[in-house]
């Protein structure tokens, strides 16, 4: 406990033993000023080296606070830069560690400095619980923002690279997402949700564009490695080296057979199955794709049950799992029913990956999975963040994969806000309008290209 130094005659500093009235008043003027400003009851009747020491990181932490606006209106990406950075975080967990330990002491201390044994009975539970509440609610909040602030970290140090920076291209980030499923009877995982988002640095302008899985055949970039193997196109004659010949069975091929032609994957967070289906996609829709994020749909059930669950509009009946025999669904015990459902994250699932149900199939269900992307992005708002920061972080390191930097974290995330309030454009390349097994790629880098101006 802080040394109580000798009186000095000030009332403050040394009030005597005889008078209630004053020790009340004095104690009610120390446990003001130390929740107004923490360090001054120290200064006034206790340490004054310590006093001087809290009043001085007070008045610091007013002007770090006003830096940080005007740093706020000039770049307003900057709270999302620290939040999505590991060293930017870890600074923030010590500064709210030293703020708790701190104000624990000054607090602690200030009781001591009431002398509430002079103080009068009713007056004494009022400052004393006063102090108590300040304590918790300061030591409390502090320690969770340390705490939220250690996870948020860990998340980011293991989902994020620290790879290379792609600049963007004609302004715009281009993003490869991917939903992987292994699925039963798979030989490996496949991407069966294949899209691309185009995402305006600057004004958070956002166009996606999703290709079929089953688009046939596919070119891919020049100077892919792939291309030496399919010069013209992955499917195309009828090659390939797996079952079937089309755009997700790239990965496959590539992750179990051709992973000597991409020796440096591993070392940019990447894999040989990632590498192949982005320069497949680059040659599809005829621009660069600097990233990707892969989702495993396996995990993506418990990253929605950790938001609480999802809610969307449900157009057609969709069964919960099922098999077909005899061109008939058997097996379904459970239905996702029409209208407006709030879902858990295994209905999600089946929302997102379901076959059956729908006249579309598999263009139906990349709608519905489209569908869900945007009403997760919508329904994760602060509260949800602030309540359940814990097993989002968790169940998000384990869903998803990505080559995305740590340090364009900041940049993209304040596009992708910039985007919320935006109307987004959404391009699948899907009967009728486009047959997949034919695509018409001529006319799809037209698209592409009108679509970004």
């Amino acid at each position: 406990m802080l040394r109580r130094p000798a009186a000095t005659g000030s009332p403050l500093r040394d009030p005597g033993t005889g008078d209630e009235r004053l020790a009340t008043r004095r104690a009610a003027w120390l446990a003001g000023l130390h929740l107004l400003i923490p360090g001054s009851a120290q200064a006034l009747a206790g340490s004054r080296r310590v006093g001087r020491f809290a009043l001085g990181l007070w008045l610091l932490g007013w002007v770090v606070l006003l830096a940080a606006i005007v740093l706020l209106l000039v770049l307003p990406q900057l709270p999302l830069t620290l939040a999505t950075n590991a060293l930017g975080l870890s600074v923030v967990q010590l500064l709210l560690a030293a703020w708790a330990l701190g104000w624990l002491l000054l607090t602690v201390d200030t009781l001591r400095l009431l002398r509430l044994v002079q103080v009068a009975p009713l007056a004494r539970g009022v400052l004393g619980g006063l102090l108590a509440v300040a304590l918790v609610v300061g030591v409390g909040g502090a320690g969770w923002g340390a705490w939220a602030a250690g996870v948020a970290r860990s998340t980011v140090s293991g989902v994020f690279a620290n790879g290379r920076y792609d600049a963007p291209a004609g302004g715009r980030y281009n993003i490869l997402l991917l939903g992987g499923d292994a699925g039963p009877g798979r030989s490996g995982l496949r991407p069966d949700s294949i899209s691309v988002v185009s995402l305006n640095a600057i004004t958070g302008d956002m166009v996606t564009f999703g290709l079929p899985r089953d688009t046939d055949p596919v070119p891919f970039a020049d100077g892919s490695p792939m291309k030496q193997l399919y010069p013209d196109g992955y499917g195309a004659h009828g090659r390939c080296n797996v079952d079937v010949c089309q755009l997700n069975s790239i990965y496959t091929e590539a992750q179990l057979k051709e992973q000597k032609r991409y020796p440096d994957a591993a070392k940019d967070h990447t894999s040989a199955g990632i590498e192949a289906t982005r320069e497949a996609v680059e040659g599809a829709l005829g621009i660069p794709i600097q990233y990707y994020v892969l989702v495993d749909m396996e995990s993506f059930d418990d990253l929605i049950d950790a938001m609480g669950g999802v809610t969307v509009t449900v157009k057609d009946r969709l069964p919960v799992g099922g098999h077909m025999v005899d061109g008939r669904l058997t097996g379904v015990k459970v239905w996702i029913e029409k209208g407006t459902r709030h879902l858990d994250g295994n209905k999600a699932l089946w929302f997102a990956r379901s076959r059956y149900g729908t006249a579309g199939g598999d263009y139906d269900r990349m709608a519905r999975q489209r569908q869900l992307e945007e009403a997760m992005l919508h329904q994760m708002n602060p509260l949800t963040l602030l309540t359940r920061f814990d097993r989002i972080a968790e169940a998000g390191s384990h869903a998803v994969q990505t080559d995305l930097p740590q340090g364009l974290l900041g940049t993209v995330a304040g596009a992708a806000v910039k985007a919320r309030t935006q109307k987004a454009v959404n391009i699948e390349f899907v009967k009728p309008k486009y047959t997949p097994s034919r695509p018409d790629y001529p006319r799809i880098h037209r698209v592409v290209q009108e679509a970004l101006r």
